[in-house]
């Protein structure tokens, strides 16, 4: 989308939420889109996105976007965050993603007790946290606590990270035999890395295994992923905002499908700079290709639709979380199933870049070559499986109970 020249912002082309704070930690996202971009290739082979990338990250503040001011971050609208990890993924998708996925977790923790968020951030309030929601972690009940053990796939950015959420399954506080989905909060003493990322995309986000081996975690670790009551969220006596009223997967869901969006815009610029120059070895021009003519076209509409939808639902969200409106359930349902339905039609859009690339075009070099791998795997995170989605919705247009239990 570009950042908003001064002439737009005064002709009220942009939203209320961007504020002089918001646009400015847009515009140093941009800056750094081009740094990321260069090194994107040396973190691929690596396994992992540059320290020095997160640390320029972490430098500008961009993790602090939905951070608590009282703990020294900006507690801005959760499409602020979004827009940066954008930008960020114009220059490197395995960089937005890990800033997706490790800076919602500074709109999480607040919902912790405050004990655990003193632990956190009490030193040192830059401290990065990690994730693995998937339920395999196995809890016995102890005094104080919980003995907690488990084998976790798929922890993005975890190298530069001190602390992890890892999931598990506790029964409900009501009283039934029923589970619901935990959040343990853990530090990097209690857990260990099994570097294991060998993948097709996404080769830098260093998303490896987990292990947790008969630790235990106080009961001021944990926070009812999916209880978004006041008791669920203890918290928030001390984070008040309605920030920290949105429903979890309302937040993460677009942390992990938004730098498709990103990623498809470097890869159309880059499309656009190779094509309006390259001539194929037999004579003929890119630019003169109705296939290449076609794809840029169609990749940059959906582009833009994507991302007015994107906007659209969230100012719905936000005046809910402002209003405590309830939203209902077919309509949380419907955004659930749009925000996974973005890595794949992004891919789609990639796949028709890559082929109007020409056979020359799918060498490592073209950033499309890398983008579209990239995208393709993040098709394969659970939240971006949109056809199950579509189905829980379209389940319950139809009648049906809901069975989406984060919904």
């Amino acid at each position: 989308m570009g950042v908003l020249t001064s002439e737009q912002v005064a002709g009220g082309l942009a939203d209320d939420y961007m504020t002089a704070e918001a646009s400015e930690l847009l515009r140093r996202a941009y800056e750094l889109a081009p740094r990321l971009a260069a090194r994107a290739g040396e973190a691929e082979v690596a396994g992992k996105v540059p320290d020095e990338s997160v640390r320029e990250i972490a430098e500008a503040g961009l993790f602090r976007v939905l951070q608590p001011r009282r703990w020294g971050g900006y507690e801005l609208d959760p499409r602020v965050f979004y827009r940066v990890q954008m930008a960020l993924a114009e220059g490197c998708m395995s960089t937005a993603w890990i800033y997706g996925v490790i800076g919602v977790h500074n709109w999480q923790l607040p919902l912790f007790p405050e004990q655990a968020q003193q632990e956190v951030w009490a030193e040192d309030s830059g401290t990065l946290i990690a994730s693995t929601y998937m339920p395999v972690g196995k809890a016995e009940k102890v005094e104080g606590g919980y003995r907690f053990s488990g084998r976790w796939s798929f922890s993005s950015g975890v190298d530069h990270c001190k602390w992890i959420f890892l999931g598990g399954l506790l029964p409900k506080n009501d009283g039934s035999d029923a589970l619901e989905h935990t959040t343990f909060l853990l530090p990097r003493s209690d857990f260990r890395v099994e570097p294991n990322w060998d993948v097709l995309g996404l080769r830098a986000t260093g998303s490896h295994d987990i292990v947790v081996e008969n630790v235990f975690v106080p009961e001021h670790r944990t926070q009812r992923t999916n209880d978004h009551s006041d008791a669920g969220c203890p918290g928030r006596v001390g984070n008040p905002s309605w920030l920290y009223r949105i429903p979890f997967t309302q937040v993460f869901q677009r942390a992990v499908s938004s730098a498709c969006l990103g990623a498809l815009d470097g890869a159309i610029a880059s499309f656009r700079e190779r094509a309006a120059a390259h001539v194929g070895k037999h004579g003929a021009r890119t630019a003169d290709d109705p296939n290449a003519q076609t794809a840029v076209s169609e990749a940059m509409m959906t582009s833009d639709q994507l991302k007015l939808v994107l906007f659209r639902n969230y100012a719905r969200i936000v005046e809910c979380a402002r209003s405590g409106e309830r939203m209902p359930v077919e309509e949380r349902l419907m955004q659930r199933a749009q925000a996974s339905q973005v890595p794949k039609l992004c891919a789609r859009m990639a796949d028709e870049l890559l082929r109007a690339s020409a056979a020359s075009g799918t060498f490592r070099p073209n950033p499309v070559e890398r983008v579209f791998r990239d995208i393709h795997q993040a098709r394969a995170h659970i939240a971006n499986n949109t056809d199950a989605y579509a189905r829980s919705h379209g389940a319950v247009m139809l009648g049906l109970p809901n069975a989406d239990p984060f919904v």
